[in-house]
């Protein structure tokens, strides 16, 4: 199995955020990237987390037949797409309250990442020494720490943490 890990996080929500995703291959080969923005929210960091590392599995390292799993810290991440999402499409994208869904372009594209292929989405809990998370944590702290420093738009590929 594919395994993916995503995180997302914000310094002020909304203000400086970074996601990361660190994709692990049957071969105990390992893979990571990350970005940030300036102005931002948690939930967009962590859709674009979810959303990028499928991504990048798919145009950088597919291997046929693997069945993917993305794991995440973000309860909001899966319910979107596992959940919420059966009436937010009867409800022509509205929320209970009648509001439009927040992100609803982020929710949509990652919906069909999952769909198309057949992504199992699993909960992690954040911060209990999953390697996984751990190292998308740890990775995106690095992005903010470096927009916060000036860099206008950071980016990490395979880092050497």
């Amino acid at each position: 199995m594919i395994k993916i890990y995503t995180d997302g996080g914000c310094r002020g929500n909304p203000g400086i955020g970074g996601w990361a995703a660190c994709i692990y291959l049957p071969n105990n080969e390992k893979h990571i990237i990350a970005q940030g923005t300036q102005q931002t929210t948690n939930n967009i960091m962590e859709l674009t987390g979810a959303i990028k590392g499928i991504q990048y599995y798919q145009k950088h390292l597919k291997i046929e037949g693997q069945p993917i799993g993305v794991y995440t810290d973000s309860m909001y991440v899966i319910n979107c797409v596992t959940t919420w999402i059966i009436n937010w499409k009867k409800n022509n994208w509205r929320n209970a309250a009648k509001k439009p869904v927040k992100n609803v372009e982020l929710i949509k594209e990652l919906d069909e990442l999952v769909q198309e292929f057949k992504v199992s989405m699993n909960w992690v809990k954040g911060h209990s020494g999953d390697e996984g998370n751990e190292t998308c944590d740890e990775t995106l702290n690095i992005i903010m720490d470096r927009i916060t420093n000036g860099e206008d738009d950071p980016c990490i590929i395979d880092p050497e943490l």
